[in-house]
């Protein structure tokens, strides 16, 4: 992999705060570079449609004045810039900002109102995490409150059964070599077989394909990260994700569902679930993508 680069949604709000220390303490670890983008309506960029020139004048140089306050909270060893950008929609914006810088993640912040540490999926996230072809990252409330030094302590990578694995794999594994940090799969196969299957077949199937599944990522690991495999149990997803182990400076990535198109991220009803109850952020990475999982 190339140097790791992140474009961040930034907006002068908590959930920006929170987005801009998740990316800056990722880019620390994996002694990547931020893009920081702010992204303004389309109308503002266009003469032609009639608008309040005033307004937009106002709107321009506040917006760089934001930007350069955020820029005070990134960290001296970590490249970054500045950006503003114009689009029909705030996704729209990131997802080009991520293809004119060639970047392998974007981050945004959750929604306000969130608890601490569990996301809340507002609409510019919503929208990203059923569009984009680059992996996105959400950032709970309170990731602002994590320094950079902390790093990214694990990588997590919930891997079921079904089609895609091999690119959520890839990715986990990419991530966790850059940042320096040791991998975990989790098997999702207890909560993943379907319903009124011999409670010790179930076992037997997801034991089987724990064993399997890190005997593949071993073979794939290159040299220097470092691997272990838990199973996921609990009725429910829920209370799967209540019973894992979590660690403060953790980053858990999940596959799109099956119903996303190619090089398209869907987040699909298992990883909307844990997202209701990870104490940590969570990627989702495309079927196929445009950054990390390519590189």
């Amino acid at each position: 992999m190339s140097e790791l680069r992140i474009v961040v949604g930034y907006t002068a709000n908590e959930a920006g705060a929170d987005a801009l220390a998740l990316a800056n303490r990722i880019a620390t670890a994996a002694e990547g570079a931020l893009e920081v983008v702010m992204v303004l309506p389309s109308e503002a960029h266009n003469s032609r449609v009639p608008v309040d020139s005033g307004y937009i004048r106002y709107l321009r140089e506040q917006s760089r004045e934001w930007l350069t306050e955020a820029s005070t909270h990134l960290g001296a060893d970590v490249a970054s810039k500045l950006h503003i950008r114009y689009a029909e929609s705030y996704a729209e914006g990131l997802i080009d900002a991520a293809h004119e810088f060639d970047s392998q993640l974007i981050v945004v912040g959750a929604a306000g109102g969130g608890l601490p540490r569990r996301p809340r999926v507002g609409s510019v996230a919503n929208e990203l995490l059923h569009s984009s072809d680059v992996p996105v990252a959400l950032a709970p409330a309170g990731s602002r409150e994590i320094p950079a030094s902390q790093g990214v302590t694990r990588i997590t990578a919930c891997v079921g059964t079904r089609p895609g694995a091999d690119v959520q794999l890839e990715a986990a594994t990419l991530l966790a070599r850059v940042t320096h940090a040791p991998l975990r799969l989790v098997s999702l196969v207890p909560i993943d077989l379907p319903a009124g299957l011999d409670e010790h077949l179930a076992e037997l199937t997801s034991a089987t394909h724990a064993e399997s599944v890190l005997a593949e990522a071993h073979r794939a690991l290159p040299e220097g990260v470092e691997a272990s495999v838990e199973t996921a149990t609990g009725s429910t997803i829920e209370d799967a994700v209540q019973a894992l182990d979590w660690h403060r400076g953790e980053l858990v990535l999940v596959g799109s569902s099956r119903l996303a198109a190619p090089r398209r991220l869907f987040l699909g009803s298992t990883a909307a679930k844990m997202l209701r109850e990870l104490p940590v952020p969570m990627i989702v990475v495309p079927r196929t993508t445009h950054g990390t999982a390519s590189k």
